[in-house]
């Protein structure tokens, strides 16, 4: 047994003195103190000549010792700030101040579209969308911890409503089988940060309402999404909602004003709530954009690529399935367009899209890459909600006219438009001069969305096509005639000061009459039954100018459901002290099949987090015969510094049962089956 040899702690004055002043030197490089108040504490490590005697000086001025460390003759403590001063007055020691590490794990991506954009200007501002609530009616919304997590507050408001099953849903239950909603969400929601401090999102500290109306093969029915548009605008004082995201559309079958789910939208426009719709994704021909973003009161969203060079705006297009106007009505569709290539997003490895298309998979299995305006559409839906914070007080129509007014359009070398104004409408949007922009009154002049509901007057835009060179151009105006054509060239750059013909005002419209001559005419297809009617979320698209990917959705699964599945049947947490400064956490998960019968057998990985947000480690459990299995955070945790533990079920694995994370659940109600948050015991 080693003898410990004692050591003396008191010192001469003048020993203390010269002591004091040589370890100040020393610890300029090893060790800056942080602010503490009198009765805080902190993690060091004390380093000595041998480990006996750093445990000896920490427990001499009252602190405590929390690790040993004799392979460099040290320990870990725990100590006030009267204490550590104390302590720094022996010049024997070295004081570390103890820091967190990470996995070897690669950094946090950057998804660069805030950049592109200058979202990343404003949240510097500390405008990130704070007070305001983005509905999107899409597929649902699986749980990641940086989309409820917010900015200024440690969770965001997050409210469910299924429009298919029409009940009201747990804010943090899984519910996108499917992967585009959460995808689309993520693109405004996200909390993540690159090591740069950039945001992943666009509006990462909105609340938000999500509005399932989609399946997992990503169709829905006009009923369902009529029906998620009617609750939305019955809510929106409740949930404060100001922002609806479309990011689906379907071929129109009859003017704007005919249309049951237009005149929903027009009915939520008329509510105060700004409609973002997604153009859709069977351009580049000329009318081409879909139902509802055909509506002409609301923002319609194109869709552009960087082409992969993020630093280099000279060589960014169009992105070519972008849809196009006109409408058949005469409008200039899409308004604007937006980063809408090669999307970083947030999407379940285990949801139908990450599983037709793994190859999108990136860091952790949980970002995925797509393109489509539904992800464009997303961008200027957190912008919008960006402007909504600067300024409350903005009307939909406001919000409309300073997006467009404030877009930057493609011009070649020669100053001319590089696109047609049918392709790109006012070019690329600008979320910086958006919100400081100034302009009124420059969108949806001349038309009025109550007499158009109420069947009083409806409108035609100023588009018309020649039906000599089948050209189509501005009624009245020179300079923006385009023949229909897609022209793909080296890139173009999205550039300030283009001059707009003198005129020419954005959503202008006239009156509808027997006078509009439309070329020879358009004829809808006969006996179109409403009842047949489906709405799609994006088909799937490729970031390529030479590809056009192909129209038409399929509107039923490609599979039957698996027949032997499995879920969590049930999710506790426990937690126990470890001693007067620490504690440890676990978790216990019951695994079950769609008849409730106990999995064996079954690999449950789950993820560990901190309250203040730090991932900390991931792990697996096998289940046994009772379909259980027993999860344990290995470490001791502070109590001082982390009051709870998150524990998130990534997936369930087995050899013959496919996981079915919506189908999740807790009979104790203690969490929502797939998180579960572990509370320090004391």
């Amino acid at each position: 047994m080693m003898t410990k040899t004692p050591v003396h702690p008191i010192k001469t004055l003048l020993s203390l003195i010269v002591a004091a002043f040589l370890i100040f030197s020393l610890l300029q490089t090893s060790f800056a103190s942080p602010t503490l108040t009198a009765n805080s504490t902190i993690e060091v490590i004390v380093q000595a000549k041998d480990l006996s005697t750093a445990a000896l000086l920490v427990r001499s001025v009252g602190g405590s010792v929390t690790h040993e460390l004799g392979i460099i003759n040290a320990v870990g403590a725990q100590l006030t700030k009267a204490q550590l001063a104390t302590l720094k007055l022996h010049g024997s020691l070295q004081i570390y101040q103890n820091r967190d590490i990470q996995v070897a794990s690669p950094p946090v991506p950057d998804t660069f579209y805030p950049t592109l954009v200058e979202v990343d200007r404003l949240h510097t501002e500390d405008i990130v969308g704070t007070g305001v609530t983005v509905a999107i009616l899409d597929t649902g919304l699986k749980t990641f911890i940086s989309l409820h997590r917010g900015v200024t507050s440690k969770w965001r408001d997050i409210t469910k409503y299924d429009a298919i099953a029409n009940m009201m849903r747990n804010g943090s239950r899984n519910d996108d089988d499917n992967g585009h909603g959460s995808h689309v969400s993520s693109i405004i929601l996200n909390t993540n940060q690159t090591q740069k401090g950039l945001y992943n999102g666009i509006a990462p500290d909105v609340d938000v309402v999500v509005v399932k109306a989609f399946s997992i093969n990503g169709s829905g029915s006009y009923l369902d999404v009529i029906r998620g548009i009617d609750w939305v605008v019955a809510n929106k004082d409740t949930y404060n909602i100001r922002v609806l995201n479309c990011s689906f559309s379907a071929t129109p079958q009859s003017y704007y004003w005919d249309d049951p789910l237009n005149q929903a939208i027009m009915r939520a426009w008329q509510a105060g709530i700004v409609v973002v719709a997604a153009a859709g994704n069977i351009g580049p021909d000329p009318m081409t954009v879909g139902v509802p973003g055909n509506v002409p009161y609301i923002i319609t969203v194109g869709a552009m690529t960087d082409n992969y060079t993020p630093e280099d705006r000279t060589d960014d297009f169009l992105a070519p399935f972008s849809a196009s106007g006109p409408t058949v009505e005469g409008f200039v569709k899409p308004e604007i367009v937006a980063p809408g290539g090669h999307m970083l997003g947030l999407m379940p490895f285990t949801s139908q899209l990450a599983i037709d298309h793994p190859e999108f998979l990136g860091y952790k299995r949980e970002n995925f890459t797509m393109s489509g305006t539904s992800q464009a559409t997303a961008v200027v839906s957190g912008i919008a909600a960006l402007m909504l914070q600067a300024n409350p007080n903005l009307t939909p129509d406001d919000v409309k006219c300073r997006l467009m007014s404030s877009a930057r359009p493609s011009q070649n070398e020669y100053g001319e438009l590089s696109y047609s104004i049918f392709q790109q409408g006012a070019g690329l949007v600008n979320a910086y001069d958006a919100v400081y922009n100034t302009e009124i009154g420059c969108a949806n002049q001349s038309i009025d969305v109550d007499l158009d509901l109420a069947g009083v007057q409806h409108y035609g835009g100023r588009a018309n096509q020649n039906p000599d060179t089948g050209e189509y151009y501005i009624m009245d105006i020179d300079g923006y005639a385009w023949g229909g054509g897609y022209a793909w060239g080296e890139g173009y750059a999205w550039g300030e000061g283009y001059a707009w013909g003198e005129g020419y005002a954005w959503g202008e419209g006239y009156a509808w009459g027997e006078g509009y001559a439309w070329g020879e005419g358009y004829v809808w297809g006969e006996s179109y039954a409403w009842g047949e009617a489906v709405m799609a979320i994006n088909t799937w698209v490729e970031d390529n100018p030479y590809f056009i990917s192909d129209p038409t959705p399929d509107p039923t699964p490609t599979s039957d459901p698996p027949i032997h599945s499995l879920h969590i049947e049930d999710l506790d947490g426990l937690s126990a002290p470890q001693n007067k400064q620490t504690w440890q956490a676990s978790v216990t998960v019951l695994v079950s099949d769609a008849n409730a019968v106990p999995v064996s057998e079954a690999t449950t990985t789950i993820s560990v987090w901190s309250n203040t947000g730090g991932l900390w480690e991931t792990s697996s459990c096998l289940t046994d015969a009772s379909g259980l299995c027993h999860l344990s955070y290995g470490r001791s945790i502070n109590q001082r510094v982390t009051s709870s533990l998150t524990f998130t079920v990534d997936n369930v694995t087995h050899a013959t049962h496919i996981y079915q994370p919506m189908d999740n659940t807790d009979p104790d109600g203690d969490s929502d089956g797939t998180t579960i948050i572990v509370g320090r015991p004391f």
